[in-house]
């Protein structure tokens, strides 16, 4: 037998000890012997934490209430990662961020495009001032052609551009992902706490029939009853405002998910049981995965990449163009005052040539400047970056052994004590051996106690999906 414990011969003896002067001994020992019966610490602490919890109260035939069906469903409710997939496949603000991605293809196509030939037409005429036998038709092609690898350094630019808007958008796959697992958990443990309520109330509503048949027999004091009853309107009252949080959870969810208002979803997780994978064994096999695997870090790289190919390119474009180009003419003249009479006179010529521009003042200088300042910018994000990465896996990897600690200690000791005191409370009530003060006063500690437990499983949940997030891998790996 555990320290604090009392065995059964003890546990009449107390009882009969504390009702015999009130005229009830008789009855005090058989319903102390009855409540003998049952176990003080022989279950299984978590087995006890989550059955206090989970499962409704069966054992005085009341029938357990239909709130929480509508919200969950352990057979066809949905999964955190189901909602995950639903919302990378619905979100509408990601199938806008995926838009860039078609815009950066669409430009580094157009970086291999070279440039289109001019086509010039030019006609001359002598008609309009007074020598209309002058006339002169002329054709002209030019073909720019770009020195000093423009071409290709606009290519590779594009190509670091399209690299760095995927990742980008994995970025935001990755945050999404852990913002519905946030609200998921919210949900979870908004549910949690509804069932504790739940069974409590069907609880108080037991006693107050009892408090209430004691009353009517003039047994019993009617402040106890009122006093029950003002536990009981409590309670309701604390149910209403959590219900209405995870309808507010179970909306959010539905936005982000682009699952529509009017469709029923229904959880089926248990929060006790996270459905995530498991965390590394350490801290620094977490942050070298992260630094291996954050999209987010991919992306300021890829920025560095960006911002030095930017140079090249900037390089490249102060060397001048080179513009071959050929022109066709065919001219006639007519010569009125000859002494031989009208002479006619027809020429046809072929031109070719080359145009050069001269970089005399204009050679990229600022566009030089500008890329340069753009590789230490990069640099400097991309460093600030690797150091909030190292932080957010600490601080998660933290608050996860923290917070598993805190649900190890109620499982195995706050919660187990604090049902069996308020079932030893509320069998000794029964038999007249403490008052409805005493009964109500564990009654809110087991109630805070079920709190801060949901609080703790909700933060143990949380602080691992938060881990995920910042190691960063996909959800397609997990």
């Amino acid at each position: 037998m555990r320290p604090g414990t009392l065995s059964g011969k003890a546990m009449v003896m107390f009882f009969f000890q504390r009702t015999r002067n009130r005229g009830r001994g008789l009855i005090a020992l058989s319903i102390a012997a009855a409540f003998v019966g049952i176990p003080a610490y022989t279950q299984d602490p978590a087995t006890v934490a989550k059955t206090i919890v989970v499962q409704p109260v069966q054992s005085t035939g009341t029938p357990p209430s239909s709130t929480l069906s509508l919200y969950f469903d352990p057979l066809q409710g949905t999964y955190s990662n189901d909602l995950v997939r639903r919302a990378l496949a619905s979100n509408g603000e990601l199938a806008a961020a995926r838009l860039e991605i078609e815009r950066a293809r669409g430009r580094l196509r157009q970086a291999g495009l070279r440039p289109n030939p001019t086509l010039d037409f030019e006609q001359t005429t002598g008609r309009f001032t007074g020598a209309p036998g002058e006339s002169e038709i002329s054709v002209g092609l030019a073909v720019p052609l770009e020195l000093g690898g423009k071409r290709r350094k606009r290519i590779e630019l594009a190509q670091a551009e399209f690299q760095a808007a995927e990742a980008e958008v994995a970025d935001r796959e990755r945050r999404l992902t852990n913002e519905v697992r946030v609200l998921y958990v919210e949900a979870l443990a908004s549910l949690r706490e509804l069932g504790t309520l739940e069974e409590l109330n069907v609880l108080d509503l037991q006693t107050t029939r009892f408090v209430q048949a004691r009353v009517n027999e003039g047994e019993t004091a009617p402040i106890e009853l009122n006093q029950l009853r003002v536990e009981v309107d409590r309670l309701r009252s604390r149910r209403a405002l959590v219900e209405g949080r995870l309808q507010a959870s179970l909306l959010r969810l539905k936005s982000l998910t682009g699952v529509p208002p009017a469709e029923l979803l229904r959880l089926r997780e248990d929060i006790a049981t996270p459905l995530l994978p498991t965390p590394p064994t350490s801290v620094d096999a977490a942050i070298d995965i992260a630094l291996r695997t954050r999209p987010d870090l991919r992306f300021a790289r890829l920025n560095e990449e960006v911002a030095e190919a930017g140079l090249r390119l900037a390089r490249a474009q102060g060397v001048p163009d080179v513009t071959p180009f050929t022109k066709y003419s065919y001219g006639r003249s007519v010569f009125d005052d000859t002494p031989v009479g009208v002479l006619r006179d027809r020429d046809k010529l072929l031109t070719f040539g080359v145009s050069v521009g001269i970089p005399v003042f204009n050679r990229n200088q600022g566009g030089k400047v500008e890329a340069a300042a753009a590789i230490s910018q990069a640099q400097r994000r991309r460093e600030f970056l690797e150091a909030v990465v190292r932080s957010e896996v600490q601080s998660s990897y933290a608050r996860y052994e923290a917070a598993r600690a805190a649900v190890t200690i109620f499982e195995q000791g706050v919660i187990p004590r604090s049902t069996e005191n308020i079932r030893t409370i509320r069998a000794a009530y029964q038999i007249g051996a403490f008052s409805i003060t005493d009964l109500l006063v564990e009654q809110r500690r087991l109630v805070d106690a079920q709190r801060e437990f949901t609080e703790a499983l909700a933060e143990r949940y949380r602080a691992l999906a938060d881990l995920q997030g910042a190691i960063g891998v996909p959800i397609n790996q997990q």
